[in-house]
C-alpha cells in the first residue's frame, strides 16, 4: 500500500478551472494507488498541498464526490471511499458540443424539464419537517436576495438543489452533478440578461407550498410554469 501510494505521487496543478482538474486529479491518484472501499484518503491539507490548490477547492471536490456517493466523511476521523473509482468513471460530465447558448440551453432544458418536474413531484411524497425547513431557509434567502438585487442565480440554483435532496433517492443529485455545467448556464445570467426568468420569480413559492402540502400534481405544475417561462426567455432573449 505506501509503495502504490508512493508511485501514484500527485502533484500540482495548473491556475485554470481547478476543482474540474482536482477532480480527475485525486480520481486519478485513487485508481493508481488502487485504493480501494473502506480506505482512508489523504487529508484535506496533505491533497491541498500535493495539488497546489486552495483548502476550498479541495472541500468543493470532496463534496461532489459525496454527491456521487462514492465517499463519505467519519466526523474526527477523516474522508473514506465508498467504492473503487477511476478517472474513467468518477466524473463524465454530460455537455453538449455546440458554441450557440441558445441551443445548449434549449436542448438542456429539454432534459432538465424531465428531471425536475419528477423531482419536485417526489419531493412532495417524500420530504420531511427538516427538508421543508430547509427547502423554505434557500427560498426566503432566493427571495430576499431577488428584491434586493433584482435576480438571485445562485439562491435560486441553492433552492433547486434542496427540492433534489427531499427527494431521499441521490440519483437526482448525482444526475445533476454529471451534468453541473450545463445546467448552470441557466443560473448565470444568460446573454447577459439579470432578468433572465424574472417571470419565474413568484412561482417559486407555489412551487414550495405544493411540497408542503405534499401535492405531487401540483408540485409538477408549478415546475412545469417556472420551466416554460424559462424556455420563453432563452427564446425571446436570443433573437
Amino acid at each position: 500500500m505506501p509503495d502504490q501510494v508512493e508511485k501514484a505521487a500527485l502533484v500540482p496543478l495548473p491556475p485554470a478551472d481547478r476543482v474540474r482538474q482536482a477532480t480527475a486529479a485525486l480520481a486519478d491518484f485513487i485508481e493508481r494507488a488502487r485504493l480501494m472501499a473502506g480506505e482512508r484518503l489523504p487529508t484535506e491539507r496533505e491533497l491541498a498541498v500535493a495539488l497546489g490548490v486552495g483548502r476550498s477547492t479541495i472541500r468543493e471536490v470532496i463534496r461532489h464526490f459525496q454527491a456521487l456517493g462514492v465517499v463519505e466523511a467519519r466526523k474526527g476521523s477523516g474522508t473514506y471511499l465508498r467504492r473503487a473509482i477511476s478517472a474513467a468513471t468518477i466524473h463524465m460530465p454530460l455537455s453538449l458540443e455546440t458554441t450557440h447558448l441558445r441551443e445548449a440551453l434549449l436542448k438542456t432544458l429539454e432534459v432538465r424539464r424531465g428531471i425536475e418536474a419528477e423531482a419536485g413531484m417526489v419531493a412532495a411524497r417524500m420530504r420531511t419537517p427538516q427538508d421543508l425547513k430547509t427547502i423554505e431557509e434557500k427560498l426566503d434567502e432566493m427571495e430576499r436576495v431577488h428584491l434586493a438585487k433584482g435576480t438571485s442565480g445562485p439562491e435560486d440554483l441553492a433552492f433547486h438543489l434542496a427540492i433534489y435532496d427531499a427527494t431521499h433517492n441521490p440519483l437526482f443529485r448525482q444526475l445533476l452533478e454529471q451534468m453541473r455545467e450545463a445546467f448552470e448556464r441557466f443560473w448565470d445570467k444568460p446573454f447577459d440578461r439579470p432578468d433572465f426568468a424574472h417571470r419565474s420569480f413568484p412561482f417559486h413559492r407555489m412551487l414550495f407550498n405544493a411540497i408542503a402540502a405534499q401535492d405531487p400534481e401540483a408540485a409538477r405544475a408549478e415546475t412545469l410554469k417556472i420551466l416554460a417561462i424559462v424556455e420563453e426567455d432563452i427564446k425571446e432573449m436570443s433573437k
